[in-house]
């Protein structure tokens, strides 16, 4: 439906920033934190920074913008509003990110023992892993495809999907991630009828797709395609702050008390009000312009791929995505670029374009570099990125560091034990040539994406630890291991 669809609500109204402006326009003062009292106790180097009008909008509780301690119902106003605006029967706000989001999903539909675990995409983003350490909730993995020309997954088919279920037939649900980082989408409406044939739930991490639901030209947005519960993080794709996440919900596969129960036992009981208000503010923005804003978006995404494409050893990664043994759809605004006919690697296409043009990009690996575009990009953001690419293209690098990629087999790792048994027991520091064998109990991710090469629980090979030290040694970000070297890993004792 994406952009044509059908709205019973009235869209023009942004319930906390209403509320906002009216705490603003009568001049409220709270004998209440924050202590900063809007700004009033603020360092002015830190205003000059900041902005005054960021500690002034710091007023959630004065302002009775939050449910739980006033009866304004500003909140759940916007949350109706938001449901509205994308096809969901319930839609429920967060401040602490999707991450947040999706470990309540899952202990709403797996948590305190329900089911025999969670079918789980091996592809997920490090959040879940953690899910899963907090929640005590038993992963059974869906391998995705491994794409051995790409040395990327694509996510998991429904074949995939229906064949963990014969595998665990009373697992309590199943979760997958779509888009991936790169852009790449799973057959959500596939999968979530092959769930829904056992009366299963299917949650979509759609972190990357907070966008979907607002233009036609975009990959199937979660609800359309009949997943039960999708999370998104509006400051990816959308105009939110960092920490804006919103899951939606549908049908009656999961409850919405307990999703919410859940929620607000992650929640912080500070939320701030900055970032309520700009995700109420972008579902306004979405329904008003969105179509109109995300078509001028892919119009400009298609013209930048044609113009990088033009660039001499560079390579935009679009036709080979697609197809019956890759990814069921592709998010155009996110432009996967190969640099490898540079003679250089990913880490030090990024690092160059860091240091030399003060341009990031949003993703870089062994082969690739990935540029997200958005609504807010236009022609000088974009021909910024192509005078960048360009002077990219003239730079002779020296050697890359190979990096040692398994073969598919290798890359999965035996699951011995649970992520949180693994994580919680008794635990050793191991020199990596020992590793190999021993059972992992921490969690090692390359970042970005945020995927784990190590989940808590695995058995490492000596494939693997070669991968992530080679890695290492060419330029990947490795932030969570114990010993951010890989001199030793950490494994159960």
């Amino acid at each position: 439906m994406g952009g044509n669809r059908t709205r019973t609500l009235d869209h023009s109204r942004a319930p906390l920033l209403d509320a906002l402006a009216e705490h603003r326009r009568l001049d409220r003062y709270g004998f209440t934190p924050p202590g900063h009292r809007q700004g009033r106790g603020t360092d002015p180097r830190t205003l000059d920074v900041i902005g005054a009008s960021a500690f002034a909008s710091d007023v959630l509780a004065v302002a009775g913008l939050d449910d739980r301690k006033s009866r304004g119902g500003f909140l759940k106003d916007a949350e109706r509003l938001m449901a509205d605006a994308v096809g969901a029967e319930h839609a429920f706000f967060s401040t602490c990110g999707s991450s947040l989001s999706v470990k309540a999903a899952m202990m709403a539909v797996a948590g305190g023992g329900q089911g025999d675990g969670l079918l789980v995409a091996r592809d997920s983003h490090k959040s879940i892993v953690a899910g899963l350490v907090f929640a005590g909730v038993t992963p059974h993995w869906i391998t995705p495809r491994w794409d051995e020309n790409l040395h990327l997954s694509h996510p998991p088919s429904p074949e995939q999907v229906r064949h963990a279920w014969e595998a665990h037939p009373d697992a309590a649900g199943a979760l997958i991630v779509s888009p991936s980082p790169y852009g790449t989408c799973a057959d959500i409406e596939a999968i979530a009828a092959i769930c829904h044939e056992r009366g299963k739930p299917l949650i979509v991490d759609e972190a990357w797709g907070a966008h979907l639901p607002f233009h036609d030209g975009l990959p199937t947005w979660a609800m359309d395609a009949d997943a039960d519960l999708c999370v998104v993080s509006v400051h990816k794709m959308g105009t939110g702050f960092e920490q804006g996440s919103v899951f939606h919900l549908q049908g009656d596969l999961v409850d919405p008390a307990r999703l919410s129960a859940c929620a607000d036992l992650l929640m912080t009981t500070s939320p701030n009000v900055l970032v309520y208000s700009a995700l109420d503010g972008w579902r306004r923005q979405m329904v008003e312009h969105g179509t109109r804003q995300l078509g001028a978006a892919l119009d400009l995404a298609r013209r930048t791929r044609d113009r990088i494409e033009a660039i001499p050893g560079l390579r935009v990664v679009e036709d080979d995505l697609l197809g019956r043994e890759a990814s069921h759809d592709l998010d155009l605004l996110q432009v996967l670029v190969d640099v490898t006919a540079l003679g250089a690697n990913g880490y030090q296409c990024a690092d160059w374009l860091r240091a030399h043009c003060h341009l990031d990009v949003g993703l870089s690996d062994h082969r690739r570099i990935l540029a997200t575009l958005s609504l807010a990009d236009d022609e000088a953001s974009t021909s910024r990125l192509i005078e960048a690419l360009t002077a990219l293209s003239k730079t002779e690098f020296p050697e890359p560091h190979p990096v040692r990629v398994p073969a598919a087999d290798d890359l999965s790792l035996d699951s011995v034990t649970s992520p949180r048994d693994a994580f919680f027991g008794p635990v050793e520091d191991v020199p990596a040539a020992h590793a190999a064998g021993r059972i992992a109990a921490e969690q090692i991710t390359p970042y970005p994406p945020g995927v784990p090469v190590v989940v808590p629980g695995e058995r490492l090979n000596s494939e693997v630890v070669e991968y992530l030290r080679s890695g290492l040694r060419a330029g990947m970000v490795v932030p969570d291991p114990a010993d951010p070297g890989l001199e030793t890993f950490r494994v159960t004792a």
